[in-house]
């Protein structure tokens, strides 16, 4: 989407409205004929929730260690904690400049919350009743909490990684997002405290919220939503820095190895280096052929060799065990 194309922007626009409206409806019909038909009592709803409810009541009270995985599943996945993690995602996006995107996860999980309980309160559901119960739970049953919760917060979290990751990772969430939704709804039933029908009331009411929520923030604050998000990627992206490092490379010598002004011997020796095979013009050893002279006039016999004129060329080098000239006491001090 181009912002600089205003058809293009409200061609989104209203797609995105046609879409949210959609899914509100949608999802509201179905939930008026669900309510219609448990407060009727249709015949077919009824003894598919007695029978189901019954099975799942009979297995779980003869298999308590089944029963209490089950209650802890529950318990991890109640609407206390999905509303916790609604509120963290609010916080962090808030924090980082999303405000609009924030009012919206928040929203989500308020009207989600209060319209749970107004619901509740209009179709008046008795919840499953046992002589022998594995679980208690307080309130109307219609529609369950759990499911209703799990689901606003799996889809909201699930619409927030959607423009963060790729196929695979859209894939992955909506998977993760839809075992979690259906497992928290089947824990409810699985413990006889909700029949099935109000598992199904529950994703259905959360499918009125999220619609509802979306397009009345979209109609207030046209656009907004995609800024934020565009705002939220640009925040979060990955910060890669190239480091450039000028590569300077130092020109051969002209000799085999090292012919420099200062350098003597066959391994491009410095004024001061000692070693034996570095010789400056200070060093002993036997490479000093060629070195500037110690003593500019040569007037010191000592210094003088039949075969090289240079000051040092007749001593011996520098080697443990061998006659150091610098031992000599007549060496000059070096």
């Amino acid at each position: 989407m181009h912002l600089t194309n205003s058809t293009t922007s409200v061609t989104v626009r209203q797609r995105r409205l046609l879409r949210d409206a959609s899914l509100a409806l949608g999802c509201a019909a179905l939930f008026c004929l669900l309510a219609t038909l448990v407060t009727g009592r249709w015949h077919p709803l009824y003894q598919f929730d007695q029978d189901w409810t019954s099975d799942l009541h009979d297995y779980a009270r003869d298999h308590r260690i089944w029963t209490a995985a089950v209650q802890t599943l529950s318990d991890i996945g109640g609407p206390v904690t999905m509303r916790a993690l609604l509120g963290i995602a609010a916080a962090w996006l808030w924090l980082i400049g999303a405000r609009v995107l924030a009012g919206w996860v928040a929203a989500q999980a308020l009207v989600g919350w209060g319209a749970q309980w107004a619901l509740k309160l209009a179709v008046g559901r008795q919840r499953p009743a046992f002589s022998d119960p594995v679980a208690h739970a307080g309130g109307p049953a219609f529609p369950s909490g759990h499911a209703m919760a799990s689901a606003i917060t799996c889809a909201v979290l699930v619409g927030l990684l959607w423009y963060r990751v790729h196929r695979r990772g859209r894939t992955a969430a909506c998977t993760v997002a839809a075992a979690t939704v259906l497992t928290i709804g089947w824990t409810r039933t699985a413990l006889g405290v909700h029949w099935p029908s109000d598992v199904l009331a529950g994703w259905l009411a959360a499918g009125v919220v999220l619609g509802v929520v979306t397009a009345a923030i979209e109609l207030w604050r046209p656009g907004a939503l995609a800024r934020d998000v565009r705002r939220v990627n640009w925040r979060t992206r990955p910060r890669v820095q190239r480091v450039i490092v000028p590569y300077d490379r130092t020109p051969r010598s002209d000799g085999p190895l090292d012919d420099g002004p200062l350098s003597d011997g066959p391994l491009s020796d410095g004024p001061l280096n000692d070693g034996p095979l570095n010789d400056g013009p200070l060093n002993d050893g036997p490479s000093d052929r060629g070195a500037p002279a110690y003593d500019p006039l040569n007037t010191d016999p000592r210094n003088h060799d039949p075969l090289d004129d240079g000051p040092l060329a007749g001593a011996e080098s520098d080697v443990p065990g061998r006659d150091d000239p610098a031992d000599r006491p007549d060496a000059p001090v070096r």
